[in-house]
């Protein structure tokens, strides 16, 4: 018994010790939260984490597709940061010709757009999934959603996807190196980042259509409760 405690011992030593996975982080306290519901909280969270995603993948598109930021700028980061502060100021992306939304995307995807179609892209993504949450990126207690607005863009999202991985232009390459399944690599990493862009969405579009109900829901609680779940007097 004693050495077979000792060889597993020995095993449990000698096994490898798992790769740190990180852990969940947390937003700061801020005062502005007093004048947020639960939703307002959640949207104000995933539009941030929604936007962090786009620039990952513009970072992804830049690094598969050098011409693209070399038409705007003369490196990567100061092509991001200024798709960055186009998006994040609501000013218009000059190549897109005034459009936003979903006019801008499909110009984007365009075979024959001969911008930076990289930065067009997101730009035009994310001026759409802002539109879709009622042209902000921060919401408070006077705001609402439409649910079917949500939904529309989770799907616009899947549609996007879809075209940049099969769309391609006059000399039959793709729009946009993106994904890669091939012998010698499999790089899926750009459809694993819309996934959780249309997750997010998906799921304040479902809370958005939850809210009401369970607002009627709650009022029919509070009827009933009132009226039979009182105490009886004992004396």
């Amino acid at each position: 018994m004693i050495p077979l405690c000792f060889a597993l011992g020995a095993c449990g030593l000698m096994a490898p010790t798992p790769a740190p996975h990180g852990e969940v982080q947390g937003a700061s306290t801020s005062g502005t939260e007093l004048a947020q519901s639960d939703v307002n909280r959640i949207a104000t969270l995933g539009m941030h984490d929604n936007l962090d995603s786009l620039y990952r993948l513009l970072d992804k598109l830049y690094r598969r597709n050098p011409a693209e930021w070399k038409k705007t700028a003369t490196n990567r980061e100061l092509a991001i940061k200024r798709v960055r502060d186009a998006i994040e100021s609501r000013q218009p992306w000059p190549e897109l010709q005034g459009k936003h939304d979903i006019q801008a995307l499909s110009l984007a995807l365009t075979p024959d757009f001969s911008g930076d179609r990289a930065a067009a892209f997101i730009y035009g993504a994310a001026d759409m999934i802002i539109v879709a949450h009622g042209g902000k990126t921060k919401f408070y207690l006077i705001d609402s959603f439409d649910a079917q607005y949500l939904y529309n863009a989770a799907r616009n999202m899947e549609i996007a996807s879809w075209i940049l991985n099969s769309r391609k232009n006059a000399a039959g390459q793709p729009l946009l190196l993106s994904n890669d399944i091939s012998e010698s690599e499999h790089n899926i990493s750009f459809e694993r980042e819309f996934g959780k862009i249309i997750a997010r969405i998906d799921l304040l579009a479902e809370m958005t259509t939850e809210k009401y109900r369970r607002a009627g829901i709650s009022y029919l609680q509070n009827l009933v409760g009132g009226t039979f779940l009182q105490f009886l007097p004992v004396r």
